[in-house]
């Protein structure tokens, strides 16, 4: 008898355990936790895709992964940089500057040049080693170059 009545306390104490368990909200895992996981795409909205993309193309020293008559997309280092031929709408540059990761800002900055880009803002250190600069594109974005040497993209920010 006592055995009956301890098998019986018995599962009905595992039955609340279950019960209360299973009403437990889940713990997100720390990926599912952090909505903003870095930067994925920036686009561009250009007015003449053919001539963006082969400027993006020359700046980049890369051919598009991507090439459709709505849409080209190059793989710069894990990121995307998208062109996109629908600027209506759209008003040019100025709004908002993503800035691209590269060895060396100065050089950077004048290769741009090269190709067709105005200045904006010149190279400047803007401490740890940091080097920013900003040109206009020949489509009227700003696009930014920075050179640091303190930030390595966090290890599978890149993909998902």
């Amino acid at each position: 008898m006592k055995r009956k009545f301890a098998f019986v306390v018995i599962l009905i104490i595992l039955g609340f355990i279950l019960f209360y368990v299973g009403f437990q909200p889940k713990r997100k895992t720390v990926k599912e936790a952090r909505m903003f996981q870095g930067l994925r795409t920036v686009i561009y909205h250009v007015e003449d895709l053919a001539k963006a993309k082969e400027w993006y193309s020359n700046l980049l020293g890369i051919k598009p992964y991507f090439d459709e008559p709505f849409y080209v997309g190059f793989n710069v280092g894990g990121y995307e940089l998208g062109l996109d031929p629908d600027a209506q709408g759209i008003t040019r540059g100025g709004n908002v500057v993503a800035y691209w990761g590269v060895a060396d800002a100065r050089a950077a900055y004048r290769h741009a040049q090269e190709l067709g880009a105005t200045k904006h803002t010149d190279p400047q250190e803007v401490g740890g080693g940091i080097i920013v600069a900003t040109v206009t594109d020949p489509f009227g974005n700003l696009f930014g170059i920075i050179e640091n040497p303190n930030f390595k993209a966090e290890e599978g920010a890149t993909r998902d």
